[in-house]
């Protein structure tokens, strides 16, 4: 019997679930991020576009004017300074049918698949931290970090550095969030019963000495004996979009996920050599509009 007219069939959909259950838990975990580092503004890159920081100052004349006499002008000084052009990287993995064969494809790639996913997120956040100390909110005129004795005044004068600025420039601060050195931290706090949550790969506390959350970093992220502070209205996330139909026309096509794609993936399989492959794509610099708006301090040593 011939089945029914326009019936959706095996044929018609080309879904692999393998590149599906990538996009989407890296989706998912982004989201989070976003949700709990306050991240808002998300910028498709276009071709050729630079990424710039912004040094941004306004000097008021004084507001007392005479009655039809001119008024004089403010001034405001912006300055903006390239830092790098969002570029899209690409990684490749192989898994041998042999390794199959003797492992199961749980282990040999589903694992892996899941290894490679935390290395991306790992990639993001490597790039963002090495941009994050390079912040000059609360820098003295020999471009050192400002130190105070205890842990507790380095948060709290940080978190003070990035409200005058802001505020300095009339823009908004809802939230601000902090990074401190994990050992740092529990040095401080001691024993405390505190709840840790987690959100890509990173642990942080809510509602903490005035912070809306504190992250908390191994040293590869945030040395030992430094504190940084920026407000979530400072954050951006440029990226390149893997979907975009230059790369479609190219005939090179990724499965993505979400209204603003990060990632793409693509799977298949190599049967000169019966390797399992992966193709994995990402353009995504996470970084604040102002650098001046990121407070880096120090914590003196004891």
């Amino acid at each position: 019997m011939a089945p029914k007219a326009d019936l959706t069939m095996m044929a018609n959909i080309d879904i692999n679930p393998r590149e599906v259950d990538f996009v989407s838990r890296f989706a998912i975990d982004w989201r989070r991020l976003q949700e709990v580092m306050g991240i808002s503004r998300m910028i498709e890159k276009v071709p050729g576009q630079q990424l710039k920081v912004i040094t941004a100052s306004v000097t008021l004349e004084s507001g007392s004017v005479g009655e039809g006499e001119s008024i004089p002008y403010s001034e405001a000084n912006v300055t903006e300074t390239p830092i790098t052009e969002a570029t899209l990287l690409k990684w490749k993995k192989g898994v041998s049918i042999e390794a199959i064969n003797k492992y199961g494809y749980a282990d040999a790639v589903a694992r892996t698949d899941t290894a490679l996913l935390h290395q991306l997120q790992a990639n993001i956040l490597s790039q963002f931290f090495t941009f994050m100390l390079t912040g000059t909110g609360d820098l003295d005129a020999n471009e050192d970090p400002t130190e105070y004795a205890t842990f507790q005044m380095a948060c709290a004068m940080a978190r003070a550095a990035v409200i005058e600025k802001f505020e300095g420039l009339n823009l908004a601060v809802t939230e601000i969030v902090g990074f401190a050195n994990v050992t740092d931290f529990y040095s401080y706090v001691g024993a405390a019963n505190l709840t840790v949550q987690t959100a890509f790969g990173l642990n942080y506390i809510e509602n903490f000495m005035g912070y809306n959350r504190i992250f908390l970093c191994d040293s590869n992220k945030i040395p030992s004996g430094k504190f940084v502070a920026i407000p979530v209205e400072n954050l951006v996330a440029y990226y390149i979009n893997p979907a975009t139909g230059d790369f479609a026309q190219a005939g090179l096509n990724f499965t993505v996920d979400g209204e603003t794609p990060l990632v793409g993936f693509h799977t298949e399989g190599n049967y000169d050599t019966l390797v399992s492959e992966n193709t994995a794509i990402m353009g995504v610099y996470l970084f604040a509009e102002y650098l001046d708006g990121i407070a880096v301090v120090a914590i003196a040593s004891e």
